[in-house]
């Protein structure tokens, strides 16, 4: 508070405003950011410059790591503050609150150096803390007196069996622990979190925008293995005694106000039990078939095709490659009062308002097949099967398509072209695929280069791939990754789709009915104008949205001959 005061003492807030921002509860610093009496940077600076300290920013500034090795780290945890440099016998320490004298005498004490306070954010010092020291790296110090308030709310009532090992697994250390793993997850826009059991112990790795990524832990965590897995399976309503037998559950979470979905897998190792949880962050999507990365010319043509009455529309990919994305984005550009839409989905992963959705069980026989052929006596407009897995769950949507319904679906096959391929090897009649499918697109996802730190080359003809069209180049540079502190030095930040859009033709109906390869189609479809994933990504590296080596990653060269 008395940091804030000075706030008034200078002028930049009010009386008033201090009052307002009292009334409200908790940080009183960042209920006045909020609700914008000040800018965070220009009080904090201003707070330093009354109290005589110096104010330093931690996302700019050069922070010695080595000084970790010889510091008391309890106190960094315990305090939220964090050692930056040394010179001679004074240590800089930066910290939230330069005027609690007591952490800074303790440090002076443990270390034996004079010690100078520098003003930072409190949320820059955490992830300091959390980057380089690990996650959870404070429940393993015990401090378990503070209020396990991490943001995490658990939607549903746990329920435990009374044995010893559900109440190690309710203990407030191991519970706050989880709570900081899932919060973190949410934060970094993680797609999956692996907690895997190793030789050596536990490892949480991050999938980050289609990249695995290590999480820093403290050794200690190995401790509490058993109690992490339990926990979590206690809170995704799982057997925590069977360890044998792989199970799937779901825990509901509600983290900073934002609705969070948890998918979770649990599989016996050699070495006990792993996890792998999907975290589906409902908050943080949005269905917009404009913002998916599509090129005016592809966007033009599916937005006319999704509005046809009747017909297959088939989206092809690898599993994580945004193909639910593009289907619910694509349900809510037609969905209006007039139309209706029903969904079988293997699980349903986000509800969408105004859209009917059905969750398939197919233990007790309600496959995809099954329910689209109740769908249809449901008065349907549009329908889409999550997945089109066999010969009956494809028949049954040809059927639907045939009798006047516009049919959404999705295929595994690595471009536009092998779907044709794939429904016949299925055993679909060649005539009936090619009467009824409309068009195929063919997806992948590309990290998006971070742009705080991307750098531009010079597109030098030896450094690029063959196929790489110089042509398109008009004098600008295409960008490749460095990395810094906004990026969590990965270099990319975010993800954006590239398209592969096959239209059928009448050419190609014909070819698809005398069952040509995928290469004979393909090539047609490229001479009539198709641009492919390969195209289409390069297309992103001209404008600077990806580099060419991601392009690279997620594609092959395309014959043209």
């Amino acid at each position: 508070m008395e940091l804030v005061d000075s706030l008034v003492r200078t002028g930049l807030i009010t009386e008033t405003q201090l009052s307002q921002a009292e009334s409200r509860g908790g940080d009183v610093l960042a209920q006045l950011v909020q609700a914008g009496a000040v800018d965070h940077q220009t009080a904090l600076k201003a707070m330093a410059q009354e109290i005589g300290v110096e104010y330093i920013d931690l996302r700019e500034a050069s922070v010695d790591l080595s000084l970790l090795d010889s510091f008391p780290q309890k106190i960094i945890y315990r305090q939220v503050l964090f050692p930056v440099s040394r010179d001679n016998g004074t240590i800089v320490i930066a910290t939230a609150d330069p005027l609690n004298f007591y952490p800074l005498d303790e440090i002076s004490a443990a270390t034996g150096l004079a010690v100078e306070p520098v003003l930072a954010e409190r949320s820059e010092i955490a992830k300091l803390i959390k980057n380089h020291l690990g996650v959870g790296g404070e429940t393993i110090e015990g401090l378990i007196e503070q209020k396990i308030d991490e943001g995490v709310e658990l939607l549903s009532e746990i329920e435990t069996d009374g044995s010893e090992l559900s109440e190690m697994a309710q203990e407030a250390s191991v519970v706050r622990l989880v709570n900081e793993i899932l919060l973190e997850a949410v934060e970094s826009r993680t797609s999956d979190v692996h907690i895997e059991s190793q030789q050596d112990g536990i490892v949480i790795r991050n999938r980050i925008d289609g990249i695995l990524h290590t999480q820093p832990l403290p050794p200690e965590i190995n401790h509490f293995r058993a109690a992490i897995i339990s926990r979590l399976k206690i809170m995704a309503k799982l057997n925590i005694a069977e360890k044998r037998l792989p199970q799937d559950g779901r825990i509901k979470i509600r983290v900073k106000g934002r609705e969070v979905d948890v998918r979770m897998s649990v599989i016996p190792m050699i070495h006990g039990e792993s996890l792998v949880m999907r975290i589906l962050d409902k908050g943080a999507m949005k269905f917009e078939l404009k913002s998916l990365g599509m090129s005016p010319e592809t966007y033009d043509e599916f937005s006319k095709l999704i509005e046809i009455p009747h017909g297959i529309i088939l989206v092809t990919g690898p599993t994580g490659s945004g193909k639910t994305t593009t289907l619910y984005s694509s349900l809510i550009e037609i969905n209006d009062p007039t139309t209706k839409i029903i969904t079988t989905e293997d699980p349903v992963e986000y509800q969408l308002p105004g859209i009917n959705q059905i969750q398939v069980h197919p233990k007790i026989g309600l496959t995809f097949a099954h329910s689209l052929r109740s769908i249809l006596r449901h008065d349907p407009d549009v329908v889409l099967v999550g997945e089109i897995r066999d010969l009956e769950t494809a028949e049954n949507a040809i059927q639907a398509s045939l009798t006047g319904h516009l049919v959404f679906s999705t295929l595994h096959t690595n471009d536009a072209a092998g779907a044709f391929t794939r429904m016949g090897d299925m055993g679909v009649e060649p005539f009936l695929v090619a009467s009824t499918v409309e068009a195929i697109m063919a997806q992948r996802l590309v990290r998006r280069l971070c742009n705080s730190c991307r750098q531009a080359v010079d597109p030098k003809p030896e450094n690029l791939p063959s196929d790489f069209p110089l042509e398109k180049l008009t004098g600008q540079p295409i960008y490749k990754s460095v990395g810094c502190r906004e990026c969590r030095n990965v270099g990319y930040r975010g993800r954006v789709g590239i398209y592969e859009l096959l239209v059928t033709t009448n050419d190609l109906r014909q070819m698809a009915h005398d069952r040509a390869s995928t290469w004979e189609i393909k090539k047609a479809a490229m001479a009539a104008g198709m641009k492919t994933l390969r195209d289409d990504g390069w297309l992103k590296v001209i404008q600077g949205v990806t580099s060419v080596e991601e392009v690279q990653r997620m594609t092959k060269g395309d014959r043209r001959s």
